[in-house]
């Protein structure tokens, strides 16, 4: 499990959205190690045309179990909604996986971590738009006092969220910054399922889910997705800002596509930096 004969690991991609058409593109082109076998998607259809307007090397765009069984390592790249079924499916036939919807894998990661375990699958988790991952979890290896990771998004990228619905927030006529949601990692993903898996990262390499504090910010000023983090514990305290451009999906920053082709090369090469 986890590369051909060749040594070359076969990649699938659960969805061909924004964030799957970005890295479907990054494979063509060359990745070492990798190449691109297969994609699944709700409208096959759909994907197909989009397959064959992007890329050079069209693969097989099939159904989601044929495209596991065609696949050493399946990104998922999909809706929240899908997630249950894609990572059930690739980690019962003993595959490996690669997490973006990490909101969906929240409170269930021990049930999917049972499931891999027993069937010789394997969860990898990618750090999407967010970094420091690596230092947070170099920190909780020994006593961390807090963690705290505001978000600062254009209303736009939070249109949808459950959380604005149940308490009727209206962010179409914000004209300054508004304090949306205050709170533990865990309520911030059930609270807006499709604009925050960087808190789910965060708070699964650090302290957990509920002892991780998420303010999100929706700034009608702003152009870009930003997050700050701050880290204090007896390994002293640090802080990470990053801003990221949104694709043409407003809820994501293409920094989450590169992240995956980063991952699928750091697995497929015999030096890897980083924790």
């Amino acid at each position: 499990m986890g590369s051909d004969a060749q040594g070359v690991r076969r990649i699938g991609l659960a969805g061909f959205g924004a964030i799957g058409q970005q890295v479907a593109v990054a494979l063509d082109r060359g990745v070492p190690g990798a190449v691109l076998a297969a994609i699944t998607s709700r409208d096959l259809d759909a994907a197909r045309d989009r397959a064959r307007a992007l890329l050079r090397r069209v693969p097989s765009v099939v159904p989601l179990q044929e495209a596991v069984r065609s696949s050493d390592l399946v990104v998922e790249a999909a809706p929240a909604a899908a997630f249950p079924e894609i990572a059930r499916t690739v980690l019962a036939a003993g595959k490996e996986l690669l997490v973006l919807t990490v909101s969906a894998l929240l409170g269930s990661e021990d049930e999917y971590a049972d499931l891999a375990r027993r069937h010789g699958g394997t969860i990898h988790v990618a750090s999407g738009a967010i970094g420091g991952l690596d230092a947070i979890a170099a920190a909780a290896v020994g006593a961390v006092e807090s963690v705290t990771m505001t978000t600062r998004k254009p209303p736009r990228g939070l249109v949808g969220a459950p959380y604005l619905t149940a308490h009727g927030i209206d962010l179409s006529v914000l004209d300054a910054p508004r304090v949306v949601f205050d709170g533990s990692a865990r309520d911030a993903c059930q609270g807006f399922p499709a604009n925050v898996n960087v808190s789910a990262a965060v708070s699964l390499a650090g302290i957990g889910p509920d002892r991780t504090r998420i303010r999100i910010i929706a700034d009608p000023a702003l152009d870009r997705n930003t997050h700050d983090i701050e880290i204090a514990g007896e390994f002293g305290r640090f802080t990470v800002h990053i801003e990221n451009r949104p694709t043409a999906n407003p809820r994501s920053g293409v920094l989450t596509a590169q992240s995956v082709v980063a991952t699928i090369r750091k697995l497929a090469s015999p030096l890897r930096i980083g924790t």
